[in-house]
């Protein structure tokens, strides 16, 4: 009984080094995209997994870009997630057609846009990507911005 007890640790505990093996450090990665909602006026749910020390490094938005990488819609996060890993957030109603090529990134307030990030469409769904977005150091000084960390 103590052996099984074990192995089923272990095997956990495998499971969850296999499953995040891939995940860059210090960097705030897209892991899941989800979009519900209607023709012109869909909401994103995307799960981001990052390397968070609470507001010291932690994942302060994600956001949405067409494929000529400019900024659609970035959803702010205004506190870090250390011990809620990964996490989900949703965001607005963003005005997107279903067919339309889009990339899904996340930034971290310490070293910027290093993580996976995810493309596809609302009809297709989204995987990760290897892709280059464009206007990539254009697009993170746009606004919102954070503005501040609450903890």
């Amino acid at each position: 009984m103590k052996i099984k007890k074990i192995l089923t640790v272990l095997s956990i505990c495998i499971l969850s080094v296999t499953v995040y093996a891939d995940i860059k450090p210090n960097s705030a990665n897209v892991i899941d995209v989800d979009v519900q909602g209607s023709n012109g006026a869909y909401n994103f749910y995307v799960t981001l997994r990052s390397d968070e020390a609470g507001c010291a490094q932690y994942a302060n938005w994600w956001e949405v870009l067409n494929e000529e990488g400019n900024l659609l819609y970035r959803r702010i996060l205004i506190h870090s997630h250390p011990t809620d890993q990964p996490f989900r957030r949703g965001g607005s109603s963003i005005e997107v057609e279903p067919s339309q090529t889009l990339y899904i990134r996340a930034h971290m307030n310490t070293s910027g846009y290093k993580g996976d990030i995810y493309k596809g469409s609302v009809s297709v769904g989204f995987l990760k990507s290897t892709d280059n977005i464009k206007n990539s150091s254009i697009t993170e000084s746009l606004s919102p911005q954070p503005q501040g960390c609450l903890f």
